[in-house]
């Protein structure tokens, strides 16, 4: 399994575009082939992360490639974004628990 951290902090010209299009993009992703979840969290500090986790390279591969997403990677940088970070990681274990 593939996991994506994507750290970023927003300008402040990310307002409801950025919403909309962060929106279309989890529903666009939920539906490609090896998706497997994604959780996205925002720090008090404001940096926000969002983890994605994939089947494999080859899923995540496609997704980055993905027409709509690449779009939306323009747009970031273009005026959403004012830092960002991405760590692609393999996951090689894996254990839980539940009660």
């Amino acid at each position: 399994m593939i996991v994506v951290l994507f750290r970023s902090r927003l300008t402040d010209q990310a307002g409801a575009d950025y919403s909309e299009m962060a929106e279309e993009m989890l529903q666009t992703a939920k539906t490609m082939p090896g998706f497997v979840d994604f959780k996205s969290f925002k720090a008090d500090d404001g940096e926000r992360i969002s983890i994605v986790w994939w089947r494999d390279e080859e899923t995540m591969a496609a997704w980055r490639g993905h027409a709509r997403h690449r779009v939306a990677q323009k747009l970031g940088l273009e005026k959403w974004y004012e830092s960002y970070k991405i760590e692609v990681a393999e996951v090689l274990r894996a254990n839980s628990f539940q009660r």
